[in-house]
This record gives structure tokens, C-alpha cells and sequence, in this order.
């Protein structure tokens, strides 16, 4: 049986202020822990204590929304995945009150085997009006717009590795998660599940990082060698950059992580996702030489484009080469949408 090597630690920053918090560690190509950045939190505080004190705050700012719940049954072990076939989930999705399910943690709270109780994704303005009055962060160099803020808890649950497009901002409010990251040139070694039937709409990897089964996902003992990790503890953070592949494991009966996100992208683009699942139509079945082909073009177009890919066309007639405004898109969106509906 092979044994894999332990993940190196994600690299820590120290002194950094929690009101103004800094251009480099935001714009962080890496993946970054900053101990006790959310310390100063009254939330936090309360998870310091207990996590029924912490679940005490929360219902102190519960608002009448509902919010998606997540209910799987003690076999699980808190993995929240693909039934056996993979047909449907190993779990039901339920519209709860906020309130509902932090009671449901508490009663669950001792027992040896709980259901799998798990609310992710949820925008904190939403569910807990008022909590950023005194829970929240100085993000003064984010432009144009404030991040999004978002709340996610439950008990021990383990959540497949998945990226996402923005950049990401996680706290740790109560309990303890540890995080193991790969960089997104791993995507090969993760065994990446379906596109486009997902648990929450992330593709996710199929590896079990907790205990990977190396015979059926052999490169995954690559990816694992180049893995970080990072376990944290109530007003720990940790940025995870755009598009790190990230497996979260909740190590406590109760757990809450409010995270941020944002991305360094005009409001007029579009998510990449949509050009991947285009190109995948349109590109993936040709010949060996033209798929060749077209990767020289993507080259040359997207992803080495610099001034000089266009230069030696006058201005006026650049078109789609020139950089692209809000009004340029819209024209291009409705053209591809002419061609879509054909």
C-alpha cells in the first residue's frame, strides 16, 4: 500500500490589519493563512467559548429567510457526494429556516453518529441581518464593488475538492476545518467528476482525499505530492486564490465559516466556464490537426495576446481584437446568441 507524504503547510502572514487589509494579500497568487484576523469578532468570541454559544449568537441574528440545507444519513460520514451509480446524491437538499438547522446541530450535538447536517453558500446579508454591524473586514481596495459575504456551517462534513472562480476570503467563526488545496494546474491528477451534473454546482474531484484510493486514481499520488494544507481555528483565514482546487474538512460537532468573495473582472464579463463548455461543442471532436489547429489560434488570441497581437491592424478596424467595454460585449454576446439559436 502506497503511503503518500504528508502536505507541506500553506505559508502564514503576520500584522496584518483586519480594518485595512492589504492589496498584496488580496491580489495573493498563493494560497495565504492569517492567524487571528477575524479575532476582534463578537461572533468569534462566542466560538472561542463553546459552540453552543457560538450557535446562540448566530440565532441572535437569524432573519425569516430560508436557506438550502443539505441532510445525509450517518453512513456518509459527513462526505456529501454522488450516490453509488452516480445517478443522484447521497444526500436530500432541504429549504430550512437558519434557526431550524442551527437547532437541529445542537440536538445532534452528542451524538456518536449524527445525521450529516450541512448549509453552505449562504449570503450572510440574507439569513443574519445585521451581522456585519460588528462582524467584518476592511476591504477598501476591492473595486468597484464590496465583496460578497457568505456563511457556511454544520457538523463533520467533508466537501470534495472544487474550485471556484473568485478569489476567496474564509474566516472561521466556530469549530476547526482543515483545508488541503492543489494548485489548478492539478486538474488532471483529481479526477475531476461530471461538468455538468454537480452536488452544487462546482465540478468536484472524485479522489476520497481523506483516504484515497490510489489503485482506481493512481496520478492522484502526484497531485498529492505538491498538496498544501492548512487547518485553522476560530478567527483563523485563509485566501484561497482563484481557482484552487480545495477539499474543506469540519472537524468539530459544530462548525461555522463565513467566507468573501471577489473577482478582478469588469461586471461585463461573462464566467469562462461558458467558453469551456462552447469549446467542448465546437472544438473537442475534430481531427488531431485541426484541434491542433485551433489551439495555436487560442494560443495566439487569448492566451498569449498581448499589444502585439494586433498591432499591425489600424485601430478602427480591430474589432473583437480591441479591448472589450461593456457595450462591446453586449454586441458580441447577441451575436454569438444569433448563432447559438440558429
Amino acid at each position: 500500500m502506497s503511503v503518500l507524504p504528508p502536505p507541506r503547510p500553506v505559508d502564514e502572514w503576520t500584522g496584518i490589519d483586519p480594518a485595512a487589509l492589504p492589496v498584496a494579500l488580496l491580489d495573493a497568487t498563493e494560497p495565504v493563512v492569517v492567524r487571528g484576523l477575524a479575532a476582534h469578532w463578537p461572533a468569534v468570541r462566542a466560538g472561542q467559548q463553546s459552540g453552543q454559544a457560538a450557535s446562540e449568537y448566530l440565532i441572535g441574528c437569524c432573519g425569516p429567510a430560508t436557506v438550502n440545507a443539505w441532510i445525509g444519513p450517518p453512513e456518509i460520514g459527513g462526505r456529501f457526494f454522488y450516490d453509488a451509480d452516480f445517478r443522484g446524491f447521497n444526500f436530500q437538499a432541504e429549504r430550512l429556516r437558519l434557526d431550524a438547522v442551527l437547532a437541529a446541530l445542537q440536538h445532534h450535538a452528542a451524538d456518536e453518529r449524527p445525521p450529516a447536517l450541512y448549509v453552505g453558500s449562504t449570503t450572510v446579508d440574507t439569513c443574519l441581518p445585521g451581522f456585519r454591524t460588528h462582524n467584518d473586514l476592511g476591504f477598501g481596495a476591492i473595486a468597484p464593488a464590496e465583496p460578497l459575504m457568505s456563511v457556511w456551517l454544520g457538523n463533520r462534513t467533508r466537501i470534495a475538492a472544487h474550485q471556484d472562480l473568485p478569489a476567496n476570503l474564509a474566516c472561521v467563526v466556530a469549530g476547526r476545518r482543515r483545508f488541503t488545496l492543489f494548485e489548478p494546474a492539478q486538474v488532471a491528477k483529481l479526477y475531476i467528476g461530471p461538468l455538468d451534473f454537480t452536488p452544487a454546482g462546482q465540478p468536484v474531484s472524485l479522489v476520497d482525499v481523506t483516504a484515497p484510493d490510489l489503485q482506481r486514481f493512481p496520478r492522484y499520488a502526484e497531485a498529492a505530492a505538491r498538496a498544501r494544507v492548512a487547518e485553522l481555528g476560530p478567527g483563523d483565514a485563509l485566501l484561497i486564490p482563484s481557482l484552487w482546487w480545495h477539499h474543506v474538512e469540519a472537524l468539530e460537532a459544530f462548525n461555522v465559516l463565513v467566507n468573501y468573495w471577489w473577482r478582478r473582472a469588469a461586471a461585463h464579463q461573462d464566467a469562462p466556464i461558458d467558453a469551456l463548455l462552447h469549446t467542448l461543442m465546437c472544438v473537442r471532436e475534430l481531427p488531431p490537426q485541426q484541434r491542433a489547429a485551433w489551439r495555436a489560434l487560442f494560443e495566439h488570441y487569448v492566451f498569449a495576446a498581448d499589444d502585439s497581437t494586433a498591432a499591425h491592424i489600424p485601430d478602427h478596424a480591430r474589432g473583437v481584437l480591441k479591448p472589450l467595454d461593456a457595450d462591446a460585449s453586449r454586441r458580441l454576446r447577441a451575436r454569438l446568441l444569433q448563432k447559438l439559436n440558429r
